[in-house]
């Protein structure tokens, strides 16, 4: 494949590392061992990343069979070629940062955009939704660590956990240094001309022009 591998289509090739399998048993291999906790994954893009992979050789069909009225199932198993190719992506992932562009970093590039009270409240719902997140990863993990389950098979959960607390504790105290004053775009000239469209005073700048004339 001339691009990288996804993380869907590496996820494939791990799985066909351990046997040869159907899309189907994928999928139910994915929900089984909570791989889509760190890979994003749909019905229909497990088919595509599957058939992707197999024109570009790096899985192949071994045998197609058919129960009752059920649709096709063909068997896939990984070929050398692509056992290669998951290695070489796996080894970038962990060596490499990667460039990646959240969203929360998105909103927090143009914050003045709004008062500093509104982004304190909506940061306190972040709070919200951010406890309610951990508190669901912590309970995952806890749970799957009472199993027989070797640590380095939830090393993404442990990542996951780790990343929601991290943001946690940033939105915490970002709310908190608004609320205190300690953190304040108010002087801020651009803050103060807040999207105001061409050609329309914001209302404040009307007032000085009232102000002005009389």
């Amino acid at each position: 494949m001339s691009r990288p591998l996804t993380p869907l289509a590496l996820t494939v090739l791990r799985m066909l590392c351990d046997g040869p399998m159907h899309p189907y048993e994928m999928q139910q291999r994915i929900r089984d061992h909570a791989y889509d906790v760190a890979v994003k994954i749909t019905h229909g893009s497990l088919y595509h990343s599957v058939e992707r992979l197999a024109a570009a050789g790096l899985i192949e069909p071994l045998e197609t069979s058919r129960e009752g009225r059920r649709p096709e199932r063909t068997v896939y198993a990984v070929t050398s070629a692509g056992r290669d190719a998951a290695e070489m992506r796996l080894g970038e992932l962990l060596a490499k940062p990667a460039e990646e562009f959240p969203l929360f970093g998105t909103g927090l590039a143009f914050v003045n955009l709004l008062p500093e009270a509104e982004v304190a409240t909506r940061l306190r719902w972040r709070v919200i939704a951010l406890e309610a997140e951990v508190a669901a990863h912590q309970t995952m993990y806890d749970t799957l660590r009472k199993r027989p389950i070797e640590r380095w098979k939830l090393l993404d959960h442990e990542w996951t956990l780790a990343r929601a607390r991290c943001e946690l504790d940033f939105a915490r105290g970002l709310a908190d240094d608004l609320e205190s004053g300690r953190l304040t775009w108010r002087d801020d000239e651009r803050a103060s001309r807040r999207c105001a469209p061409q050609g329309h005073p914001r209302s404040d700048d009307a007032h000085d022009d009232e102000k002005g004339h009389s």
